[in-house]
């Protein structure tokens, strides 16, 4: 096991202050096992502080409300990061958007590399919108500014 920070690097803050995808893991309310699902409407407001966005027919706000332990999975800087931390709802519904979003503040506790020993990620996982390209720009804009501002 690798060691922990409190708080994201420099380098991470950036990777996440731009859009990117996450592994996001929860506590599902339903069966108390662990799930996993990516998102993509993740932003670091700084360095102890992620924002996400999660639409309300998703299980994952549940999911949050009833355990707020969460890990999100990052993969870039060469590795792939664990981001330990407690989500609160910061605003729900978020507004300025034309659908119902809850937003959350994660507040990390660990941060801690959870590739393998002598392992590298020779490149990021990459991803590419398979719906309506400029609808898909229009929302992304319309959640990113609303999570930024609440």
């Amino acid at each position: 096991m690798s060691e922990s920070a409190a708080q994201l690097t420099e380098s991470l803050l950036k990777l996440l202050q731009n859009e990117t995808f996450v592994l996001l893991n929860t506590v599902d309310a339903e069966s108390g096992g662990p799930t996993s699902t990516v998102i993509s409407w993740v932003y670091a407001l700084d360095s102890s502080t992620l924002r996400l966005a999660i639409d309300h027919r998703s299980r994952l706000v549940r999911n949050m409300k009833d355990n707020p332990l969460v890990t999100l999975t990052v993969f870039g800087e060469e590795t792939v990061h664990a981001i330990n931390g407690s989500a609160v709802v910061k605003i729900d519904p978020l507004p300025d958007v034309p659908f119902e979003i809850c937003c959350f503040d994660v507040q990390i506790s660990a941060v801690r590399n959870a590739l393998f020993y002598g392992a590298q990620l020779e490149s990021a996982p990459k991803y590419a919108k398979a719906y309506d390209q400029r609808a898909a720009e229009k929302l992304d804009g319309q959640v990113f500014a609303a999570m930024q501002k609440a």
